[in-house]
């Protein structure tokens, strides 16, 4: 004990007794056994010999894989298979992502229109609108991508779904924001679960998108007119469209057990083995980082991701993963049961209502408060779990020192001005995973899960900083500017002037801003200083829809939610906040 304690514990027992010697127990309790200790190598669970009555059952299944299995665990042998198994891969890659014309993949969220002012005045930044063709290819799994953030359509807003606008016509006409691949699917071009291949036709201002439910997805309706539309044609040139994520899971699932089971490699090489095929998996088919995957930001960041992996390994695996050696099918069960679910991110938490750990999704996401609790309590019990472990061993304040010194710096550089923290998923495998160096069937699971995790988020996303500024986070969402003030309100509508002879009318001009940006039908109708817009261009028979935003040097702020017009003549003001 340094001499600066030994003054302090005498000075306190001195002083205040009975808390020095409450105090003495509890700091007793949190360092533990001295010397250190190691806690001892798992028994096998399979390894079964227990008597029941006055019979004994002895049935040692795994000694029986392990002796039956071990003519298969040849090093030499293992390499050819590796090698067999990389050629496997590699025609599962081609046949996934190389068939097939480049320029006809799309990803879930493509489409033919941006949001609010993004196609320009009059949409001319996002033509042709009609007269065209595509022939495109879709992923699978595209009903679980959804929009972050609300997004307006008319005076309605929709978030935390694909967005689909339409289809609900005798010709199933999608507006032309509709995510491509999400309508595919409600339409029933393409399959959920194997994507495919399509071809569309493009249709120009069609009027009065009709909402409809099919194939478990819901669009929403839109009852004036669009400039842009489409509608899939019936059939397509493009061949070899089967999305093989699927049955790449179950080869890599095989292939992954049967490391475990009776390949039995070294501890660290099968550790490597499951970086690799983790790894690569997600990049090639689970979460591509593109259609078809761009190869040479998967090759950069590979390099770091090993790196970061053998940290793992030395501060956590190297502990726990030969102790259970004599155990191959309990530990193909405790690694891959957590490590095919963090590697599937996108199929298992991403499907929590918590995607994204922000007040708004939160606060706005059904269900987000009650999951966000339920998985707080569940952490909080692994953790404490966790803990216990490793106070039995004497090493819990090795380890409350390291993470109290990684928890002040994390607090330091949180309150740096103009960033903002984020704990990437990946990210959280880094803290977790070196707390796991103890050989307990719990560690094993968090290290699969923590394992994949941490792949998952490097493969599909890249090493994000866990720095990054409100236009990182932002994407879509609104940025908190000042709304124009609209002076034409439901008060003062005159419903007896002839529609040819309407005009709308907005309050000046504040700040720093120059001009204003006019959206009429969810499409920019117009962008400069004046203080009103004629309706004589517009259609006196069809509702419409107006958002106004200040603009400055052409860059537009945020737009007020809809003011609505219908066709008899009722003006309906816009709610209050951004659109």
């Amino acid at each position: 004990m340094p001499a600066w304690a030994s003054r302090t514990s005498r000075s306190l027992a001195r002083s205040h007794p009975r808390a020095h010697a409450i105090l003495s127990k509890a700091v007793l309790y949190v360092r533990g056994p001295r010397p250190k200790v190691d806690l001892p190598t798992p028994s096998p669970l399979l390894d079964i010999d227990i008597k029941v009555g006055s019979a004994h059952i002895v049935a040692p299944i795994e000694t029986t894989i392990i002796k039956t299995t071990r003519p298969l665990t040849s090093p030499w042998l293992f390499v050819i298979l590796v090698a067999a198994y990389i050629i496997g891969f590699s025609f599962f890659a081609r046949a996934q992502s190389f068939q097939t014309p480049a320029d006809s993949f799309i990803g879930c969220t493509s489409t033919y229109w941006l949001a609010n002012n993004g196609c320009g005045q009059d949409g001319d930044a996002c033509g042709p609108f009609d007269n065209s063709t595509f022939d495109f290819r879709c992923p699978a799994q595209c009903d679980g991508v959804i929009l972050q953030n609300p997004r307006t359509v008319g005076n309605e807003q929709t978030a935390f779904k694909p967005l689909i606008v339409g289809g609900g016509d005798s010709e199933e006409t999608y507006r032309g924001d509709s995510f491509i691949c999400a309508a595919a699917v409600q339409a029933g071009v393409i399959s959920n679960s194997k994507g495919g291949c399509g071809s569309l036709q493009l249709v120009g201002n069609f009027t009065d998108f009709l909402p409809f439910d099919a194939n478990g997805l819901s669009s929403i309706g839109f009852p004036t007119v669009f400039p842009i539309a489409f509608r899939f044609l019936g059939s397509t040139a493009l061949s070899h469209c089967t999305d093989l994520r699927n049955p790449a899971l179950a080869f890599n699932v095989l292939i992954t057990s049967a490391l475990f089971i009776i390949l039995r490699p070294k501890s660290i090489v099968l550790f490597w083995c499951l970086v690799c095929i983790g790894y690569w998996h997600v990049i090639l088919f689970s979460q591509p980082t593109g259609p078809p995957p761009k190869l040479d930001v998967a090759f950069g960041s590979f390099l770091p991701v090993l790196f970061i992996a053998y940290g793992f390994w030395r501060l956590a695996f190297r502990f726990v993963m030969p102790a259970f050696r004599g155990a191959p099918l309990e530990s193909c069960f405790l690694y891959l049961s957590g490590f095919w679910v963090g590697i599937l991110n996108n199929l298992t938490f991403d499907r929590l209502p918590l995607s994204r750990l922000t007040s708004s999704d939160i606060t706005k996401r059904n269900g987000a408060i009650t999951t966000l609790v339920v998985l707080l309590v569940i952490i909080t019990i692994l953790a404490i779990n966790q803990v216990r472990v490793v106070r039995k061993t004497g090493w819990l304040p090795h380890y409350l020192g390291w993470y109290i010194a990684g928890g002040l710096v994390t607090l330091v550089i949180a309150f740096l001005p103009g960033l903002s923290l984020r704990l990437h998923h990946y990210i959280i495998p880094m803290i977790i995973l070196p707390g796991t160096a103890f050989p307990t069937r719990l560690s094993a699971i968090y290290q699969g899960l923590m394992l994949g995790l941490f792949l998952n988020g490097t493969a599909a996303f890249g090493l994000a900083s866990i720095l990054q500024t409100a236009a990182d986070l932002q994407e879509d969402a609104p940025i908190g500017t000042d709304l124009p003030v609209w002076l034409t309100t439901a008060a003062n509508y005159n419903d007896s002037i002839p529609f040819l002879n309407q005009n709308i009318e907005w309050g000046p001009l504040t700040n720093s801003w120059d001009g204003f940006v006019l959206l009429v039908d969810d499409v920019q109708r117009y962008a400069g200083p004046a203080l009103n817009y004629s309706l004589a261009a517009l259609n006196a028979s069809l509702p419409h829809f107006f958002r106004l935003a200040y603009s400055s040097q052409g860059t537009a702020g945020d737009f007020t939610m809809a003011a609505t017009l219908w066709p008899n003549g009722t003006w309906v003001d816009p709610l209050a906040g951004p659109s």
